[in-house]
């Protein structure tokens, strides 16, 4: 605990095991250079981790031991004496070149910080980080190890296991290139264990951390929200007065009303990606987010099966009818329910991307004529565009800012969005917000777009 009361731990260890990956994880800060190359970091750098702009945490990023050996040998020699063995040992050496990593990283824990040692569980145990156990147990500092394995195999794990339990207040096995947000929290909760003095502020963090996340999911459900709102409503015209070229100018007209809608889907992964704080977002994504929204591929492998479509089609069709049965007070003997729910089934189930775009040519006075494209009418493209932030939010939710390699997930199967496996439930509240868009009833959007909200936010609880 530093002396402002802010929580702080030092990641330590050896060269290369990884430990820059996993103060790059716990501090959601892709900015942490990670080498493969052993010896990279030379000084400590803190990592500040801040919620509504006050920090509740921070995690320094240490150099790796250089002499284990050396070092527990002269901590043995000296601590009979009653002072502060870490700051003795960094006083004794200030000027010795050779300890000068070692003086370095081990000045957060003479500041009061709690300890995170960070091994490669699997590769064998050495002396030397038996010896680095053995320095840290003798800090006296609470202290917690991470197996940190690179490689899948298990063959050292109870080694290192048995050699832990010597030494620390706590173990955990943790990957830093894929650890969920849940296993981080799970970490931050098992670090309440290693000192009983730590647990009422580490709670606070936690809690901090939780509503954080909360808030940010409440913020991401908005900007989906807003997305299908705009690109459900969009228009585009244009004024022509000789008809000869008119198909030349509806295929440019399609290709501009496709990319204008494009870039607001862009827009609002960027706005998920930046609530999210990653900042570099180099790796590749799901191919399928990069495909064209008017291509059938994407109308293929996205949205809702055939039979989950016309059924949605109808009740929106007939939810359409209805409106208009009702506004004509009901003189037409359900006629509009009947047309709305044919024309709502048969209109979007054998459709694919190609069909998307449609344009409708209307003459104006003095001979000129105009062509209007949008707003789409077709369910299925709002469930493409939810599969579509769906995937892409899961993705970066998921992507560890401790990780740098690069993953591109295949297309298996006939779906690989996720509103075919939603229930009817929530099916009936995107229909009334499908249903909304466009509406003059400004309470009745309101009611369906809090409605469609609230079943977003369940939704993205399926991701963690």
């Amino acid at each position: 605990m530093t002396e402002d009361r802010i929580p702080e731990f030092a990641i330590v260890g050896h060269p290369n095991e990884g430990k820059s990956s996993i103060v790059s994880t716990l501090s959601e800060d892709d900015s942490v250079r990670i080498s493969p190359n052993p010896g990279e970091t030379a000084q400590c750098r803190v990592f500040p981790v801040i919620v509504d702009g006050t920090e509740i945490i921070r995690f320094t990023d240490t150099p790796g031991f250089q002499n284990p050996k050396r070092i527990k040998a002269w901590m043995k020699k000296n601590q009979a004496k009653n002072g502060n063995i870490v700051r003795d040992f960094r006083k004794s050496h200030a000027h010795d070149t050779d300890f000068k990593h070692d003086c370095e990283l081990l000045q957060p824990i003479e500041r009061g910080a709690g300890i995170i040692f960070i091994a490669d569980g699997s590769r064998p145990v050495r002396n030397s980080d038996l010896a680095e156990m053995e320095i840290l147990r003798l800090t006296g500092r609470p202290r917690m190890a991470i197996i940190n394995s690179k490689e899948a195999s298990t063959a050292y794990l109870d080694r290192w296991k048995n050699e832990f339990r010597k030494h620390f207040n706590a173990i955990r096995v943790f990957n830093a290139h894929k650890a969920t947000y849940s296993e981080r929290i799970d970490l931050l909760e098992s670090l309440k264990g290693i000192d009983q003095d730590m647990a009422p502020v580490l709670d606070s963090v936690i809690s901090a951390f939780k509503e954080d996340w909360k808030q940010r999911n409440k913020r991401t459900v908005k900007n989906i929200s807003d997305m299908l709102e705009k690109c459900l409503s969009f228009n585009i015209t244009k004024g022509i007065t000789d008809r000869s070229d008119e198909d030349a100018i509806r295929k440019r007209l399609s290709k501009k009303f496709i990319g204008s809608i494009e870039e607001l889907e862009k827009k609002t992964h960027k706005e998920i990606r930046k609530l999210f704080k990653h900042n570099i977002f180099n790796y590749v994504l799901p191919s399928i987010l990069y495909e064209k929204l008017d291509c059938d591929k994407t109308w293929r492998f996205l949205g809702l099966r055939p039979k989950q479509l016309v059924a949605t089609a109808a009740m929106t069709g007939a939810a359409f009818g209805a409106a208009l049965d009702l506004a004509a007070g009901g003189i037409t003997f359900g006629v509009f329910t009947t047309i709305g729910l044919l024309s709502g089934a048969g209109g979007v189930a054998f459709g694919g991307g190609k069909k998307l775009v449609k344009a409708k040519v209307v003459g104006l006075s003095l001979g000129n004529y105009q062509i209007r494209i949008g707003p789409i009418k077709n369910i299925q493209f709002m469930y493409i565009l939810l599969d579509r932030v769906m995937i892409f939010y899961s993705h970066t939710i998921n992507w560890a800012h401790g990780r740098r390699d690069i993953s591109q997930e295949l297309i298996k199967g006939e779906r690989i969005g996720c509103t075919s496996k939603w229930d009817k439930e929530s099916h009936k509240t995107c229909m009334a917000f499908f249903a909304s868009i466009g509406s003059y009833d400004e309470t009745k959007k309101e009611r369906a777009r809090s409605a469609f909200r609230k079943t977003l936010e369940k939704e993205l609880q399926n991701y963690l």
